[in-house]
């Protein structure tokens, strides 16, 4: 179990540190239906999250990911080299269209219209966001293939799998609960966060891929040699 946990770690640590779910969260919580609105968005969130996870394990598993010898088979490590370099990809496309000084990232016409949100359509924009968006979509899958090609047993990559959803869920599941237990504090909080990550989203998720990448490739090569 230890080994799917810490496989999986980068790519769940990855999706939670994501800007976009987390200041869609904050600003849906600012509406006059927030609280029920963040509650449906976080459930979303973090059923879509479940079900991808779980669906891509079973069919790494299924497909015999884990090479029986403690080293993964060589499609996953295939696989791996392969997100490693769109993970590059990624980080690189992300860091040239940054914003440059003086320039705001231009907003998403969705976020315009959350005020008049439902929880349905709450619901619905988060499991969007988790598993259809590309960025999480790759985490996703590099995550879920992580735990299928690990040596644990199917106990273990069952927990590891529930840890990996409640980690990248951190994005939505933590301003709910600063919201709905934080008190006269909670706005200021959150205002504050909404603020950094929006400064620095290109930044963050620049990092992130760029990391997430070298430690794929090298995963890979390593297995493959």
């Amino acid at each position: 179990m230890g080994d799917a946990i810490g496989q999986m770690l980068p790519s769940a640590v990855g999706i939670a540190i994501s800007p976009l779910p987390l200041i869609a969260v904050i600003l849906m919580l600012a509406t006059p239906n927030g609280r029920t609105n963040g509650i449906a968005f976080a459930a979303g969130w973090t059923g879509a999250l479940g079900i991808a996870t779980a669906a891509l394990a079973l069919l790494g598993s299924g497909a015999d990911a884990s090479g029986g010898d403690g080293t993964p088979a060589t499609w996953a490590s295939w696989l791996k080299l392969a997100l490693g370099l769109l993970f590059a990809l990624l980080a690189v496309k992300q860091f040239t269209s940054r914003p440059h000084q003086g320039q705001e990232a231009a907003t998403p016409g969705w976020m315009k219209a959350i005020d008049q949100f439902t929880p349905a359509k709450a619901a619905a924009l988060s499991a969007t966001l988790a598993v259809a968006n590309p960025k999480n979509l790759v985490l996703v899958v590099g995550g879920a293939l992580a735990i299928a090609g690990s040596t644990a047993g199917t106990g273990g990559k069952t927990v590891a799998g529930i840890v990996m959803v409640l980690i990248a869920s951190l994005c939505t599941t933590v301003p709910l609960a600063v919201y709905l237990f934080g008190g006269q504090r909670a706005t200021t909080t959150l205002d504050s966060w909404k603020a950094w990550m929006s400064a620095h989203n290109s930044a963050i998720m620049t990092v992130v891929l760029a990391v997430l990448g070298a430690k794929y490739i090298g995963d890979a090569i390593t297995a493959l040699t």
